[in-house]
C-alpha cells in the first residue's frame, strides 16, 4: 500500500482537475478513494449501505465546491473527515448509535473485498466490530491506511496521544477476543 502522502498527493491532483472542470475528475477521484472511504465509514456506521450514502454525500459536496479540497494542505485527511462527520450525521439522523448489532452489511461488504471463507480474517472484523466505534477508527486509520497518529488525530480531530490511547486499548482488547483463535493456530503448526 502506498503512504499516506504520495496518496494525499493523487488525492490533491484529482482535487485540482475538478477545479479545472474536467469531467473525468470526479470519476478519476471516485475510483481513487471510494473503496478506502466505504471501508473507514463502515466502521463508523457499522452498515455499508450507510457508509456508501456517507460517501456518496460527501463526494457529491467536492464536486459541487472542489476548492474546498484542492486548498487543503492534507487532502486526503480533509476527505477522511468530511467522510467522518457525513457518516455520524446518518447516524444521528437514524439514532441508531447505540443499537447497531447487526453484521450483514458488513459481511456483505467483506466479501466484496475478497476475504470469504477466511476463517481468521473474520474473525478480526467481528472483533473489530465489536469495539466502541472510537477505537475501531482509529485501528482502521492506523492499519489499513496507514496513517501516523498525528495524521489520524487531524481526522479525529482529537490529540495524537487520544489516537494511541484509544489504538492501544482496542489492540488490548482485540487481543483478548481473538487469544483462542491464535491458540488454535498454534497448535495446528
Amino acid at each position: 500500500m502506498e503512504n499516506c502522502e504520495s496518496f494525499s498527493e493523487r488525492v490533491k491532483t484529482h482535487a485540482i482537475r475538478l477545479t479545472e472542470s474536467s469531467p473525468a475528475a470526479i470519476t478519476g477521484l471516485y475510483d481513487l478513494t471510494a473503496e478506502r472511504l466505504v471501508r473507514y465509514a463502515t466502521t463508523i456506521t457499522r452498515h455499508q449501505d450507510d457508509a456508501e450514502d456517507a460517501v456518496q454525500t460527501t463526494l457529491a459536496k467536492i464536486a459541487g465546491q472542489p476548492i474546498l479540497l484542492q486548498a487543503s494542505k492534507q487532502p486526503w485527511a480533509y476527505l477522511l473527515r468530511m467522510v467522518r462527520n457525513e457518516a455520524l450525521a446518518i447516524l444521528r439522523r437514524r439514532r441508531r448509535w447505540y443499537f447497531v448489532q447487526n453484521l450483514t452489511d458488513l459481511i456483505t461488504w467483506r466479501s466484496t473485498d475478497r476475504l470469504e471463507g477466511e476463517d481468521r480474517k473474520e474473525a478480526v472484523w467481528q472483533a473489530l466490530q465489536e469495539l466502541p466505534t472510537l477505537q475501531s477508527e482509529v485501528v482502521v486509520l492506523k492499519i489499513w491506511e496507514e496513517m501516523t497518529f498525528q495524521q489520524i488525530s487531524q481526522v479525529l480531530e482529537i490529540t495524537p496521544s487520544t489516537a494511541a490511547s484509544r489504538y492501544r486499548y482496542a489492540i488490548e482488547k482485540l487481543g483478548q477476543k481473538l487469544r483462542p483463535f491464535a491458540n488454535e493456530e498454534v497448535s495446528h503448526v
